[in-house]
């Protein structure tokens, strides 16, 4: 009886041993968030369009699961980027103007000091956007060991300028003076330091986060990028009467295909494929452009679906769905089912407490967002919220499901819209539903509070100022000169 009770023991405390080595080896997901700039949701090819080409997004979105309702935190650059990264609606943000400029506040938590907590490595590659240097905003107080590229947007708008930064400190690009030509194009710079960063830190769990520039900016890509090979045959490339920031365009977005390419590539071959989550979505909604007679909402229609012409009213800058709906795709090969689509409502906000459920790491109490892993891994209930809250400048706008509340202006009235039947908002019935609108509008009162912003420690913002004037640095100086010559 003894030695029976004795081998129970043993037995049991084998199996336990087992059970506690597995878990204590077992690593967390690696994480990539790869978001291009202004990239809108029907510019890939796999939406229907007719002239950019994204074989390997179109690929990424068949092995995994594509959003049909993705919305931005804010329909400008920078506080959407606050949003994705504190967790908190507009309402609740330290960041709601787009001047590139304004800091988060000190000590303010992020996606990436919450996963830096529990301790993954962090990396951030391309445009910051939400403190310049020598703010209380910078990404290396913010949770990132490594941030690398443009901490302020404007400088963001040139891809030759004379440096880009690096852990608030300036790195020189051989041969560029700013504006739209030089001899170091820095998207190249800055992808290959998002790949040597995950190439350095493949033994540990990484949060890499690579916030794009392309396609905004200017519109330049060099002449022997390998996403030209794309439209070698094609009739309108050729087209003299079509401009060439319009080409140029196209072949920015297929640049940005190519490096989902490099991405993805680069993870089956340090075998990482399986261990690794990849995000890949556009930042705010998108903007019409290259518009003409012949093509009133831009060349490219980003917000029109170029299978039935049902247009998103408004784009970049405005409530409207044209301003918020953003493409979203997520790949993880063996917990994320290929081939799905779903309709989920949600936005970037719930990008934190998702990753904080997904990693077991601890969300800050004072967040809007809720998580949405149950839905990316088809397990467990999935909650959802019962409104959804923006503003921007004087706009405002309450999503609740289907219903859609804004206001354009303060002291104009509330419009009101039913998007399961008029998806373009063209149909106010603020009127006929009395009732939903004083909820909506309850909810956008609740939701707002004053914005607390963080600040700069050097008050002329002498740093700031100078990355904003490296857009065009000495170059715009030279052209003039030659003009006079």
């Amino acid at each position: 009886m003894i030695f029976f009770m004795l081998f129970r023991y043993y037995l049991a405390s084998f199996f336990l041993l087992i059970y506690t080595l597995n878990i204590s080896a077992a690593k967390n997901p690696n994480i990539v968030y790869i978001m291009a700039d202004e990239l809108a949701y029907y510019e890939l090819s796999h939406m229907g369009n007719r002239y950019i080409k994204t074989p390997n997004i179109d690929k990424f979105a068949a092995e995994g699961i594509r959003f049909t309702s993705a919305l931005a935190g804010a329909p400008v650059c920078a506080p959407l980027r606050c949003n994705l990264m504190t967790g908190k609606h507009a309402g609740h943000a330290s960041i709601r103007a787009n001047d590139g400029g304004t800091p988060l506040r000190e000590n303010e938590p992020t996606i990436a000091s919450m996963l830096k907590n529990i301790g993954y490595e962090t990396g951030g590659f391309g445009k910051w956007g939400c403190g310049g240097r020598d703010s209380t905003g910078v990404p290396e107080k913010h949770g990132f060991d490594l941030f690398y590229g443009y901490y302020d947007q404007v400088h963001a708008h040139s891809f030759y300028p004379s440096y880009l930064i690096r852990n608030s400190i300036e790195v020189e690009l051989k041969g560029n003076k700013g504006g739209r030509s030089g001899q170091t194009y820095s998207h190249y710079q800055i992808m290959e330091a998002g790949l040597s960063f995950i190439r350095e830190k493949k033994d540990k769990p990484f949060f890499c986060y690579f916030p794009i520039t392309p396609p905004h900016g200017m519109y330049d890509i060099p002449k022997n990028d390998p996403s030209w090979k794309l439209y070698e045959n094609d009739e309108w490339i050729k087209d003299p009467s079509i401009s060439q920031d319009i080409k140029n365009y196209a072949a920015m977005v297929s640049m940005v295909d190519y490096n989902v390419a490099q991405i993805l590539n680069l993870l089956r071959e340090l075998n990482l494929e399986k261990d690794t989550i990849v995000f890949f979505t556009g930042d705010n909604g998108g903007q019409d452009r290259f518009r003409s007679k012949k093509s009133p909402r831009g060349f490219f229609g980003p917000n029109v679906n170029p299978k039935t012409g049902v247009e998103f009213r408004g784009g970049k800058g405005n409530l409207f769905e044209g301003g918020l709906r953003i493409p979203y795709l997520v790949r993880w090969p063996g917990r994320i089912n290929s081939g799905q689509v779903n309709d989920l409502i949600f936005y970037q906000p719930d990008v934190l407490p998702t990753l904080a459920e997904l990693t077991g790491a601890k969300a800050p109490n004072d967040i809007d967002g809720i998580s949405i892993l149950p839905t990316l891994l088809n397990q467990g209930q999935q909650e959802k919220h019962e409104m959804l809250y923006w503003e921007f400048r004087s706009q405002i706008a309450v999503r609740k499901q289907n219903w859609k509340a804004i206001q354009t202006k303060p002291n104009r009235a509330w419009e009101l819209y039913d998007l399961n039947k008029d998806i373009s908002e063209t149909t106010n019935i603020a009127v006929k539903h009395p009732d939903v609108l004083a909820k909506m509008k309850s909810f956008a009162k609740a939701s707002h509070e004053p914005v607390i912003t963080g600040k700069y420690l050097d008050s002329n913002r002498s740093k700031h100022e100078r990355d904003r004037r490296a857009k065009w640095g000495t170059a715009k100086e030279a052209s003039k000169a030659r003009r006079k010559k």
